[in-house]
């Protein structure tokens, strides 16, 4: 099944306009060298450019305002861009890359771009090296500082910011190769992170000094292969989908509890379908939206298989509770999700239908408001974050 190529958009042109001036900025990573045919993912014949898309997310509706090329995959949690802050920059990893030794193969990659976002039309400024397997990339609340997690070598590499300048500063292993870990997320005004491993089933956690990381020895145990892990606004709390058997055992999310104890831990799980591949919590750290596969990924005889991906939102209860608010119908194969600043608007990636679909949001219900289409397949999304 090929993915189609957005008319009227070269897939590695740059925009046309500036970024300056709109209200926000979601920044999408697409894949297009990987497919979905009948539940197995492969290199096309004729496989599309990687490209970086910009969307208005502060438009109503929002609206694509253009792409720019840069290498990423949709290998690895859809969390394989970050954006800064202050939208001045974003970072895109590329956890894989096309195999030189012939066609249809892919291999592991390590670039990480780093694209400037002001100050004239978005552009790649830089090309640094993390690990192999390069996946989930996170900026801390200064700005000053990205970790990303190299999913192929059982690292997490580190990056100095100042500016547009990102400087490589050294690197921390997590575990061993099949450790795997798959994305950092920084909490405790900076001072600590967590890093989800599907590995091995556990996420790590890191003291951070300046650029000096070292890893605690006690890890948690969320849940079967935590994957895309999330905190936001407040940080009181963090969630972390866990992908669980390849798409055949029902899979849940877990909520973590940052500020209660001294080290984090986890305090509800709940079960939410097959594979939650993306998760996000609003900017307030009152929801959070699962983008869940629901067997949109599978073959089309597995007894396993629905056309249609789900969008769910879940409410976050003290003392620590995750209640059920609303569901909706979306695109297959689905990936990242945000939230707009005012929670009210959720972007959601959809692989198959190389669209983002976008809902309205009130409190209690989701309501579709339209798609986007876009350049090649959405694997990573991600807005600057409070």
């Amino acid at each position: 099944m090929r993915l189609r190529v957005l008319s009227g958009v070269a897939a590695i042109g740059l925009l046309v306009l500036p970024c300056v001036g709109y209200g926000q900025i979601a920044v999408s990573a697409n894949d297009g060298k990987q497919v979905l045919d009948d539940g197995e993912q492969g290199v096309p014949a004729k496989p599309l450019p990687d490209t970086v898309s910009l969307i208005d997310l502060g438009a109503s509706p929002p609206k694509l305002l253009g792409s720019v090329a840069a290498p990423t995959s949709v290998i690895g949690p859809p969390a394989s861009v970050a954006v800064a802050p202050d939208e001045s920059i974003a970072l895109v990893t590329a956890a894989r890359k096309l195999s030189p030794a012939g066609p249809g193969g892919q291999g592991a990659d390590d670039r990480v771009s780093v694209i400037a976002l002001k100050d004239g039309p978005p552009r790649v400024v830089a090309t640094l090296r993390a690990g192999q397997g390069a996946s989930g990339v996170s900026i801390s609340p200064d700005g000053k500082l990205a970790l990303v997690a190299n999913r192929a070598e059982g690292t997490v590499s580190i990056f100095s910011i100042s500016g547009q300048a990102v400087r490589p500063a050294g690197s921390v292993v997590i575990g061993d190769a099949k450790s795997a870990p798959a994305e950092p997320i920084f909490f405790d005004n900076g001072k600590r992170a967590l890093v989800s491993r599907d590995g091995d089933h556990k996420i790590s956690v890191l003291r951070i000094d300046g650029t000096t990381v070292t890893v605690e020895p006690k890890t948690l145990a969320p849940g079967l292969r935590p994957y895309q892990i999330d905190t936001v606004g407040p940080r009181r709390f963090a969630v972390v989908g866990n992908i669980g058997g390849g798409g055949k055992d029902v899979d849940t999310v877990s909520l973590i509890d940052l500020v209660s104890e001294a080290f984090p831990r986890v305090v509800d799980i709940v079960s939410v379908g097959l594979t939650p591949e993306g998760l996000k919590m609003s900017p307030d750290g009152r929801f959070v939206a699962v983008n869940v596969n629901n067997g949109s990924n599978a073959s089309h005889t597995s007894p396993r298989y629905a056309k249609d991906g789900l969008v769910q939102v879940w409410r976050i209860d003290e003392p620590g509770k995750l209640v059920k608010v609303a569901e909706a119908k979306t695109g297959g194969w689905g990936q990242g999700i945000v939230w707009s600043r005012d929670g009210k608007t959720l972007l959601v990636q959809c692989m198959v239908e190389q669209r983002l679909d976008v809902f309205g949001f009130d409190g209690k219900r989701l309501k579709a408001r339209g798609a986007i289409a876009m350049p090649a397949g959405p694997a990573a999304i991600r807005t600057a974050e409070p």
